[in-house]
């Protein structure tokens, strides 16, 4: 089953049971996904998906800070919410321990010798980690190494 389909039988499921906050979430989504669309006939791939899913999720830590500085907890507490359903499309993330392998591998192939070898190294790294890794975590790891 690809992740499009579970996204459409999620939405069947909590249309039935009634659960209106799943539901908007997976609705948001859902049209994330289409904009994401270069044309209304083509099909999304699992990892357009993936991306899709990433951007989403993004966006609502972003504004989750954002809410913090203004101290609206109600706000912060739906986009928690609303992160927690995200991230169960999401495949599952990686170890501190895998990525870190994932990172020596890297580094043993493209021997970098100074900071502006970070875009080589991020273009390496990024195929291999993409929606299962935070990508902020993977650069601030980058850069302590390059460092």
């Amino acid at each position: 089953m690809t992740l499009s389909e579970k996204i459409n039988n999620d939405l069947k499921e909590a249309m039935k049971n009634k659960d209106a906050f799943k539901l908007g979430v997976i609705r948001m989504v859902k049209g994330a996904m289409q904009l994401a669309k270069k044309s209304p006939r083509e099909e999304l791939t699992d990892d357009d998906v993936i991306n899709v899913l990433s951007k989403q999720i993004k966006m609502r830590k972003e504004a989750i800070e954002q809410f913090e500085k203004a101290g609206r907890e109600d706000l912060v507490e739906q986009n928690k919410k609303e992160v927690e359903i995200l991230s169960s499309y999401m495949p599952e993330a990686l170890s501190d321990e895998e990525l870190n392998k994932i990172l020596d591998k890297v580094f043993d192939e493209v021997k970098p010798t100074s900071q502006k070898d970070m875009g080589v190294i991020m273009k390496s790294v990024t195929p291999l980690v993409k929606g299962r890794a935070d990508m902020s975590l993977v650069s601030k790891l980058i850069k302590e190494r390059l460092g």
